[in-house]
């Protein structure tokens, strides 16, 4: 599908605005809210989508941030506090006004495990080939997006992600990005289905750039076909990096941080 111009992007949200206390709203926050950058410390939201997630809380029966950070960073980037935040790829949830998220049992269970395999590994090789790990509590990334030489620092990843499935760890590789996961069963889409049910919305929407959104999309089109939603709506924010099957899967789809920008405001109304 090509990405929609300004004229039918209302038409093709009409499910979610026609009724706003009966629909979700959730999206994805690096790709979607925020450009992708080198360093993931630096990624910034620009303060109009902030300020429409805000009016977007006040009308919908729930509005989400779905995060593979955690859920405190991303609330700290976001930055609005009236709407939820599903961090680590859904296994923490931080409502609104709480002081600490809610956090798998198990998931949390591995930290140390996880630390202890990232702090055996992390020596010279990876700083000359500027290699970054960033510490996601039980998850840790791996990033060498921007590192001198791309491809060596990709190999000495892949053996890193090799040793991490040998010793039970789980993997997921993402845009120049490998996370080390605790091998328990979450994903994004698990959480969006926590979300629904608590909100007792009927229709629901999700806005994604990458593989792990994908999880979401397939939970929105299997609540479809159980009867717990009545409409749903797959956003697929396009970008040189993400997956095809963001865009071949999506209902509706638009181009970068600005395009999810036009859908935000749409969803809040004149």
């Amino acid at each position: 599908m090509s990405a929609h111009t300004s004229d039918t992007l209302a038409e093709a949200l009409g499910a979610i605005t026609a009724d706003p206390s009966r629909a979700a709203v959730f999206c994805d926050v690096d790709g979607v809210l925020a450009p992708i950058v080198a360093r993931a410390e630096e990624a910034q939201v620009r303060k109009e989508s902030a300020l429409l997630l805000g009016r977007l809380a006040r009308r919908y029966a729930c509005v989400a941030c779905v995060s593979g950070r955690s859920a405190a960073e991303a609330r700290r980037l976001v930055g609005v506090g009236g709407i939820v935040y599903a961090g680590s790829h859904g296994a923490e949830l931080l409502q609104p006004g709480a002081s600490q998220a809610e956090t798998n049992p198990a998931f949390k269970s591995w930290e140390g495990r996880v630390k202890r395999f990232v702090a055996d590994r992390d020596g010279p090789d990876l700083r000359r080939l500027r290699v970054r790990i960033e510490d996601k509590g039980p998850i840790a990334a791996f990033h060498w997006r921007g590192a001198p030489d791309e491809e060596a620092a990709l190999a000495r990843v892949e053996q890193i992600a090799r040793e991490a499935e040998e010793g039970g760890l789980a993997t997921h590789w993402g845009r120049k990005v490998l996370e080390l996961r605790p091998p328990v069963p979450f994903d994004k889409g698990q959480v969006v289905r926590v979300l629904v049910e608590r909100c007792g919305a009927r229709v629901g929407l999700f806005g994604g750039d990458d593989t792990t959104d994908l999880d979401a999309f397939d939970a929105l089109t299997a609540l479809v076909e159980e009867g717990a939603l009545d409409a749903a709506v797959r956003v697929g924010v396009r970008s040189d990096e993400g997956p095809p099957e963001i865009v071949e899967r999506a209902d509706v789809v638009v181009d970068g941080v600005e395009g999810f920008a036009q859908v935000l405001a749409v969803l809040a109304g004149p």
